[in-house]
């Protein structure tokens, strides 16, 4: 923004300061350049209009949600926007999921379709109004409106009275598609055990949690615990899902997060649902409107067809969504929030960077999807994209990518993937006709946490997952990385095991304990430490062919297949019905115990560096387990363990600062022992807050990663 003031110079000073302390609700400034230039004579306050020339580097705001102010407009009988669903002001409303073009005006977005009338576009050009330049601004006379639908596309009814009617299905148990901010959500009674399960079974989601969203935070409260950092998360104007503890009894129904002391749970976040709840008036199972593996719907046409025989009824509007943008997922880590999905109310915004990076796009992972571009200081994230598993999420991937550059005239001189050859992304990048950087997969995890926290090498990374490919071609996972100014020095791993079945592991814990009594027990006898009916004779022949060739039966150094193997052994897991569910029991197992005992383990020297074998704590915890020791003291031990296997490794290697990174880390109960540990020793600790240590972060990392790799070519 270029803005020219004149006046005395007292009187420019104040203004100065007064930029700088009174900002707007969501403004805030990178920095303020001032100069002085020759007096003018101007007599009045303008706003041109914005040159669309030049290199796009404004920052594109994420969604909002609905202030104060507009939420009270709506719930008035006597003001003009009473019950309007689509109500928003400057401070408030949609941003990235309507831009089409920066910059960013009325006619570059899909609201260039609703011609303001008279009292909109006077309050849109009054300073002095918060509506003043409010690009979506529009009220029931001239803006969007609601519709309620068959799933054969009949119109049941119109604007209030088609949310009316909605609120009547979801008040008997039906099961709603509804067209919300970034795209569409299933709405169901998160009371009624029969509409979760019918939910869940249409919609094929197996036992994966669901959010809930309540009316207001005095309901939420009856139903979960909420600690006071909880709390603001909720309330917060970016309005994600935060992960909080349920209370029991609750009258959220069991279905909504099977086996699960937690619920994803949300506010309303636009006038539309505000308005549904109100109606309603019960907390609603608020999940993407999809298919399991699915991009989430983005147009009324599109989810008629790909919803059909899941949604009863459609509540939709005409205002079109220029690009999907799911709810974020956030919880509260060591008293800070951890985004663990980033989209809604914070894509778009960057990471800024201390140093100018060349022109790069990072095409991300395989799982949790996320694209970035680099422009000057700041790395621009995609909104959340998925698992890249069905043709319709390599779409959405493709077009993510290309709409991210488009918006700003970015054209990349690079591409940063994963090394792993096999994922969908990196295979776009080689098929691209860009030079492809290649960035291993824990390498990226750990300079995103580096990035995010502006801190600079020697740190420690500790970078722990499911699966990642190393350089090496074998399947890595619980690494120590060093990193320093010319890449990193792996300085020690968890001691490799085999995966009879390779990728089946990762949907059947059962293989990866398979593996890990084998290397436990040297191959001798390790079948009796497995239910007899674990694997049929069939079954148990193949694993012992794979244990025994190496044929399918990759060698991993995977934290995340430990956690599997460990929940599967203590009866927690059969089957890991969605990424990552194994380790979530295993954490869920411990409750409320607090206790500082653990297992023993060994480091062994090598050449290339420190191998921390688990050998020791697995045969201990299985001699608790045949005593009958309770499940949850064992699961506290078996995290302690890994905790102290951190704090002796960072001692060991000797940098003070630690970087705790990768989808394990998404454990409550690890990261915030680990932290805890770690300053007890003197380590300065950094953990992920603004980006996930999922691989949804690691395509920041892989920009990073790129910008290195070409700064020593020249």
């Amino acid at each position: 923004v270029v803005i020219e003031v004149e006046g005395n110079e007292a009187t420019l000073e104040e203004f100065r300061r007064r930029l700088q302390t009174e900002l707007p609700p969501r403004a805030f400034l990178n920095s303020v350049e001032a100069c002085y230039l020759d007096a003018v004579g101007y007599r009045d306050f303008q706003i041109l209009h914005s040159d669309d020339g030049g290199p796009k580097s404004a920052l594109v705001l994420p969604d909002l949600a609905t202030c104060p102010d507009c939420l009270r407009d709506v719930m008035t009988p006597t003001d003009r926007r009473y019950r309007y669903p689509f109500t928003n002001c400057t401070n408030c409303g949609p941003r990235y999921s309507i831009i089409e073009s920066l910059p960013y005006d009325r006619a570059n977005t899909t609201m260039k379709i609703f011609p303001m009338c008279e009292r909109c576009r006077a309050e849109y050009e009054d300073p002095t109004n918060r509506r003043f330049h409010a690009q979506p601004n529009a009220c029931p006379d001239c803006g969007p409106q609601l519709a309620l639908w068959t799933p054969a596309g009949a119109v049941v009814a119109t604007r209030d009275e088609a949310l009316e009617a909605a609120a009547d299905a979801l008040r008997a148990g039906q099961i709603v598609a509804v067209k919300g901010l970034g795209g569409f959500h299933l709405m169901t009674d998160a009371t009624s055990g029969a509409a979760v399960t019918e939910l869940r079974r249409r919609k094929r989601r197996g036992d994966k949690p669901l959010a809930v969203m309540f009316g207001d935070l005095a309901h939420l409260e009856q139903e979960c615990e909420l600690e006071e950092r909880e709390r603001r998360l909720i309330a917060a104007v970016e309005s994600p899902i935060v992960l909080v503890r349920k209370r029991i009894p609750t009258a959220i129904a069991p279905a909504v997060a099977p086996r699960n002391p937690y619920l994803g749970v949300m506010l309303p976040y636009t006038p539309l649902h505000h308005l549904l709840l109100r109606s309603v008036d019960r907390p609603l199972v608020a999940t993407s409107g999809n298919l399991s593996e699915e991009p989430i719907c983005i147009d009324e046409h599109d989810a008629r067809e790909r919803l059909r025989g899941i949604a009863d009824l459609f509540l939709v509007h005409n205002r079109p969504i220029r690009r999907h943008v799911d709810d974020s997922i956030v919880r509260a880590v060591a008293g800070r929030p951890q985004i663990m999905r980033r989209a809604r109310g914070y894509a778009p915004l960057p990471v800024r960077v201390q140093e100018s990076l060349p022109p790069l796009a990072a095409v991300g992972g395989h799982l949790k999807n996320c694209v970035a571009i680099a422009n000057d200081h700041n790395v621009f994230l995609s909104q959340h994209v998925g698992d890249l598993e069905t043709v319709q999420s390599y779409r959405a991937f493709v077009s993510v990518l290309s709409d991210l550059s488009k918006l700003y005239e970015h054209t990349p001189i690079a591409l940063a993937a994963d090394l792993h050859p096999d994922y969908l992304s990196t295979q776009f990048a080689a098929k691209s006709g860009l030079a492809t950087v290649p960035v291993q997969h824990h390498y990226a995890h750990a300079l995103a946490c580096m990035a995010e926290n502006e801190v600079e090498p020697p740190v420690l990374a500790v970078s722990w997952d499911g699966t990642g490919y190393g350089v090496d071609g074998t399947v890595w996972g619980g690494e120590f990385l060093l990193i320093d100014d010319a890449g990193f020095t792996r300085s020690a791993w968890l001691r490799p095991f085999q995966l009879p079945g390779g990728e089946a592991a990762v949907r059947e814990p059962r293989r990866s304990a398979a593996g890990m009594l084998d290397a436990t027990f040297n191959g001798s006898g390790w079948e009796q430490y497995l239910a007899a009916d674990c694997f049929t004779e069939a079954e148990m022949r193949a694993i012992d062919q794979m244990l025994r060739s190496g044929l399918n039966s990759p060698q991993t150094t995977s934290a995340g297949r430990l956690f599997d193997g460990v929940a599967f052994l203590l009866s927690l897991v059969q089957s890991n019905c969605y990424e990552g569910e194994g380790g979530m029991q295993l954490e869920f197992a411990i409750g409320v115990l607090r206790s500082d005992e653990r297992y023993e383990f060994t480091v062994d020297e090598h050449e290339t560096g420190r191998e921390i074998d688990w050998r020791p704590m697995l045969r201990a915890l299985l001699v608790d387990r045949d005593k009958g020791v309770a499940a949850a003291t064992i699961a506290a031990r078996f995290h302690n363990t890994l905790v102290e296997m951190i704090v002796t490794t960072a001692r060991t290697v000797g940098c003070d600062r630690v970087a705790l990174t990768g989808g394990c880390f998404q454990n409550t109960y690890l990261a915030e022992r680990a932290i805890r540990r770690l300053e007890e020793s003197g380590f300065a600790v950094y953990r992920h807050q603004r980006v996930p240590p999922n691989d949804g972060g690691i395509a920041l990392g892989q920009i990073i990663a790129a910008a290195r790799a070409l700064r020593k070519e020249m």
